[in-house]
């Protein structure tokens, strides 16, 4: 049979692109570099998705066939910009190239290829909710009973699961590491998760997860076809590099291992997210698993001025595995980063607070400017600030403070001790006992309101008599726990109560149904924390409920959508403001203390500090609380985290704060704690 091919329109050389025009000469040089495996360090705000774009552009005007392209995102989103921009540079037809993310591209390529890895072409791909019911179906016919005793939930098991499958590793090594506490029960685990894949087959159903282990096998299991889509792809553009799991690494490396045309773009020194299974290894390893790669450095940034930029480079120098770099910006100089001191946390959120609407005085719109924060249970206080002044704001880390189930939990009990005929929250505890549901919270709640005395009702041997079978011990526990929370020398101190809900059982509720248990344990010792200022249960759950009712108002001259960003760094990767406010920069904080656990711990935190540094574009404030209080009574002194510590006092201006009449805790009383 004659094969045909069809040619691009472009013949090689005649480029309708003026690249040299459009390109500074880091990205000109990467664009029309040649065949082989290229290794792009594009640094933060330095044009990575132009060079991938005028990339493609360049390679399709070179007379490459859009659908030899594979071009591999991290979102579709990403993909469908690129190709867009691409069709407006070349006017040409580039449906044929190949584009989006891993998953994406593995659903193309499985749907084509099912049976080879033991499925029929309409298999059915799960999502997460989706996957979550399986499990659940499966652990009933596993007649595993999760009622009667403590178990994780299906969430917890889909994390679980998930990350041994991206990372490649051990699910009992995974266990070990990541969810020690579940250690007794690795081997049932297993068992499940044997099941789980098992199940999934036989209904011809994969998850997201199974999308890329086929993916994988596909190719290692069948040289011929393994040949073909080597043979296809004469050129592989991977971006975000830096963010791949083992897996995604490993599927590139079987595509490319014919032509070797592989350029993947990332940054060695905005690898942060370890924790969902990214790989550091895989950029930084490039140049040994391709020993011909070419390296190219992108260096010219566009964002930010050369003061944050000096703060940013100066930083990262102190971690030993990167690919050496240095920013350099466009822009004409600009205001030093400042450093800003604090007495306690409560005072550091009044001055960004204060902050804020002294920026917004000077010109700059709410919607830039950003606080970015380590963790998210470090935006508490803000929050509490923001609202009490009217600020407006957004929390892109998660749902606003109060409004988490973990903490309206929490506060439930505290609040059915303070008012035993509040509904809401005995119905929202009693269901968290094991076995009670909707039905039973109305009965139990019926024969309580029918009482004088609602705790004491509570405890009544007529009422566990009506609890469903299974529920007698959990509902036990419960009543030991208000006992407990009602004795006097606990009753006036709203943060030893929820560090008594924490210790009698709530703890451990987390750990069975949230997969960021720790992050929602971090929460509810930050809230434990902030509720010694407070000398009764009253005055602290009234605080809250004023706060949580309160929304934040338009500040005065501003535009109806105007909101400060509320962010975790990891949120905000690829962002940026013109004002970026870093808080909670204390040792044990920023760098996060558990995370200096890992070996490689200590690089990812200052990695995660660069990201938050090079947000910025025209003003840095960095601030850290000198005190954190430790009982009614007592404080201890924090350290600046050891990022400031690194830095030369050349590269920011520092402020000392002037306590004015205006400036406090929450007035006389909290004056105590210091």
């Amino acid at each position: 049979m004659r094969k045909y091919t069809l040619k691009s329109p472009v013949r090689q050389g005649e480029y309708s692109v003026r690249y040299e025009e459009e390109l500074n000469p880091q990205q000109l040089e990467v664009v029309m570099a040649g065949n082989g495996p290229l290794l792009i360090i594009a640094g933060a705000g330095s044009g990575k998705t132009r060079v991938v774009t005028y990339r493609v552009a360049r390679l399709i005007e070179s007379g490459v066939s859009p659908s030899q392209i594979l071009l591999v995102t991290f979102t579709n989103k990403a993909a469908r910009e690129m190709l867009h921009r691409v069709g407006i540079l070349i006017k040409a037809d580039i449906r044929s190239l190949w584009g989006g993310t891993f998953h994406h591209i593995a659903n193309l390529t499985l749907r084509r290829h099912s049976e080879a890895v033991g499925y029929s072409p309409k298999f059915t791909i799960l999502d997460r909710e989706d996957a979550r019911g399986l499990l659940n179906a499966c652990l009933t016919d596993l007649k595993i009973n999760t009622k009667e005793r403590r178990f994780p939930r299906a969430d917890v098991l889909c994390d679980i699961i998930s990350f041994s499958a991206n990372t490649q590793a051990e699910l009992e090594g995974i266990i070990a590491n990541r969810y020690p506490y579940f250690l007794d029960i690795a081997g049932e685990i297993a068992r499940i998760a044997q099941f789980y894949s098992q199940r999934k087959k036989k209904l011809n159903m994969m998850d997201f997860d199974d999308l890329l282990g086929n993916w994988k096998l596909l190719l290692e299991e069948n040289p011929k076809i393994k040949e073909v889509y080597a043979e296809k792809f004469r050129h592989i553009l991977v971006d975000e590099y830096q963010d791949t799991n083992k897996i995604q690494a490993d599927i590139i490396d079987l595509l490319g291992f014919r032509r070797r045309n592989v350029m993947v773009v990332g940054d060695d020194s905005q690898s942060i997210y370890s924790f969902r299974g990214a790989n550091f290894a895989n950029i930084i390893e490039f140049p040994r698993r391709y020993p011909e790669a070419k390296i190219y450095k992108l260096e010219t940034n566009y964002r930010s001025t050369p003061e944050i930029l000096g703060l940013a480079n100066l930083s990262i120098t102190n971690n030993l595995k990167q690919f050496p770099k240095k920013l350099a910006s466009v822009r004409g100089p600009g205001s030093s980063p400042v450093l800003i001191p604090l007495r306690a946390v409560l005072q550091q959120a009044e001055f960004v607070a204060q902050r804020i609407l002294e920026l917004r005085e000077e010109g700059f719109s709410l919607n830039e400017i950003a606080v970015l924060y380590r963790s998210h249970y470090h935006s508490m206080e803000l929050q509490m600030e923001l609202t009490r002044r009217g600020i407006p704001f957004e929390v892109r880390s998660g749902l606003r403070f109060f409004e988490q189930a973990h903490i309206k939990d929490v506060t439930a009990y505290l609040r059915i001790v303070h008012n035993p005929n509040d509904e809401l929250s005995w119905k929202r505890v009693v269901k968290l006992c094991p076995r009670i549901g909707n039905r039973t919270a109305d009965k139990i709640w019926g024969y309580i309101s029918s009482r004088e005395n609602g705790l004491k009702a509570a405890r009544n041997k007529e009422l566990l008599s009506q609890l469903p079978r299974g529920a007698e011990e959990g509902w036990k526990r419960f009543m030991s726990l208000l006992k407990n929370l009602q004795t006097p020398e606990i009753l006036k101190f709203p943060g030893q109560m929820i560090q008594v809900v924490l210790e009698e059982g709530y703890h451990e509720y987390l750990q069975n149904i949230y997969p960021n248990y720790q992050a929602r344990l971090e929460d509810l010792n930050q809230l434990s924390d902030f509720a010694v200022q407070y000398d009764s249960l009253e005055s602290f759950l009234s605080e809250l409920a004023l706060l949580s009712s309160v929304t934040g108002e338009d500040v005065v001259g501003g535009e109806d959508d105007e909101m400060v960003a509320l962010s975790s760094v990891h949120q905000a990767k690829g962002l940026e403001w013109k004002v970026v406010l870093i808080i909670w920069l204390s040792e044990g904080r920023f760098p996060a203390a558990k995370a200096l656990n890992d070996p490689e711990g200590e690089e990812e935190e200052r990695r995660l500090f660069y990201v938050a540094a090079t947000r910025a574009k025209d003003e840095l404030y960095l601030c850290y609380p000198m005190m954190l209080p430790e009982g009614r009574y007592q404080s201890i002194l924090l350290r600046p985290s050891r990022f400031i510590q690194e830095l030369s006092e050349t590269t920011y201006e520092q402020w000392q704060i002037d306590e004015g009449e205006d400036w406090g805790l929450l007035g006389s009383e909290a004056e105590e704690l210091y």
